[in-house]
């Protein structure tokens, strides 16, 4: 594998958690040898002690009952059992000389001079323990040391070297089962950190393809349920809004850039009109008229536009306050009254008066004037325009219902889109914008609306709003 890529691997979060997720594994190993190996090595210790106190308080016991010279004799014939077991016996007289020696095969090197074996000051049952390393060796000779009453000295002893065999066979077994385990550790936890650090991976490679262009590019789900699904979730869901609001800018864009062509055409040519006519006080006043109304218009699109927007990205200052729908129906109903009876159009209020919501009283009235404003435009003299209002389980449902024409079936998706107008519309007056406008304030308080017609059936627009709600902040 190149420096490069080895150097670009260890950089990565997945080496780093697989680095740590070994060293932790290999950390609780040794911790786990260390709490099983000492205590096996002192309970191993003691037994053996316990062994050589028990040979010394034997001897001992005979020299009490029997005398020294049938404990010298006892030692004397189980001299070659001792040294075949491992024991070192050794009997001095009080000059330090000694009576008997007992070696065990691997200590042959022990000769004479074994007074600095004895050391006085030893515990309060005036034991004493040694340990003699051996030569070359790794292990040591546990010797214990005893005054008898007679005055004489005996020492008995015993190698480690049993001891060390079983110590180096638990290490041997222990390392040979560790040695595989902490391998696998380091390549399960490479493989499970990279594994689980896929969604990243994804999410990055996602974030570079949207960076070049791809805005459809989203991140594979798992659906594992956990964190980084979840992460996956809301990102695919977040990429989904940016692309629906892109989409929408551009469209909108689009349909400003042509829409606004119009007027602008139109201050133009009564521009170049009135520049014709030279001084003509008249055909200049005519003019500027007309550059004012169009300006008018481009300027109430635009605002328009930016209301639109502000509700959709939830930043419309919304100032809340409990309204009765019934009175806010009469009294936008009263404002157009003088439209719909030039008209020839009948429009009636209803519902009871008792139904509250907490929504800006504003907007509100803009959203029901818009909608009636929409239905007058489309119901021919004779028609009917019922305004009505009444509460389903726990909402406020506003019915805008008319006996016009109806919206044919192919409009009926995209009656709410900004700018968009059907066939029928376009011979009307208006931007294109009203019901845009209606639904991105519904929306803001957290409402619906939704529209039930057929072509000359009339419509009825539908609106949800939650009823007696409390006054957010």
């Amino acid at each position: 594998m190149p420096l490069a890529t080895v150097r670009q691997l260890a950089k990565t979060t997945g080496f780093r958690l697989a680095l740590w997720y070994s060293l932790i594994f290999i950390s609780s190993s040794l911790l786990l040898f260390a709490l099983l190996y000492f205590p096996l090595r002192a309970a191993i210790l003691e037994k053996d002690r316990n062994i050589i106190l028990g040979r010394l308080n034997e001897y001992t016991l005979q020299e009490q009952q029997r005398g020294l010279q049938a404990m010298l004799a006892e030692i004397r014939l189980e001299d070659a059992a001792n040294s075949q077991a491992g024991f070192f016996v050794r009997v001095a007289d009080p000059t330090d000389q000694s009576l008997i020696v007992t070696l065990p095969p691997d200590w042959r090197h022990l000769t004479g001079g074994f007074s600095p074996l004895f050391r006085s000051g030893g515990g309060g049952d005036g034991d004493d323990w040694v340990a003699l390393p051996a030569k070359g060796r790794g292990d040591v000779l546990e010797i214990v040391s005893r005054r008898l009453k007679s005055g004489y000295l005996l020492q008995i002893g015993r190698g480690s070297g049993e001891r060390q065999k079983i110590l180096d066979y638990f290490g041997e077994i222990f390392a040979g089962i560790m040695l595989p385990m902490i391998i696998f550790g380091f390549v399960g936890g490479f493989f499970l950190a990279f594994r689980s650090l896929r969604p990243v991976r994804d999410l990055i490679q996602v974030v570079r393809s949207i960076d070049i262009g791809k805005m459809d590019a989203r991140v594979p789900s798992r659906q594992t349920g956990d964190e980084l699904d979840e992460l996956v979730h809301l990102f695919n869901t977040m990429l989904e809004k940016i692309e629906q609001l892109i989409t929408g800018m551009r469209a909108a864009l689009d349909n400003v850039a042509h829409d606004l062509r119009t007027p602008v055409t139109r201050m133009r040519a009564g521009i170049e009109t009135a520049l014709q006519f030279g001084n003509n006080t008249e055909v200049l006043r005519e003019a500027l008229l007309d550059c004012a109304e169009e300006s008018e218009r481009i300027i109430t699109m635009l605002n328009t536009l930016m209301d639109i927007s502000e509700a959709e990205t939830g930043v419309m200052k919304l100032h809340r306050q409990p309204v009765e729908v019934v009175s806010l129906l009469a009294e936008v109903a009263d404002l157009y009254q003088y439209v719909a009876e030039e008209k020839g159009v009948e429009v009636s209020v209803a519902g009871p008066s008792d139904l509250t919501v907490m929504a800006d009283v504003d907007r509100m009235r803009q959203v029901v004037g818009n909608l009636l404003d929409n239905s007058l435009k489309h119901t021919p003299p004779g028609g009917r325009i019922e305004l009505t209002c009444n509460r389903q389980a726990g909402d406020a449902v506003v019915l805008v219902r008319d006996t016009g024409t109806g919206i044919p079936p192919h409009d009926l998706p995209l009656i709410f889109d900004r700018l968009y107008r059907g066939d029928h519309s376009r011979s009307q007056r208006g931007l294109g914008l009203g019901l845009s406008l209606v639904k991105a304030v519904i929306h803001a308080h957290a409402g619906t609306i939704e529209v039930e017609s057929a072509p000359g059936q009339g419509a009825t627009f539908i609106l949800r709003l939650p009823a007696d709600a409390p006054l957010l902040p």
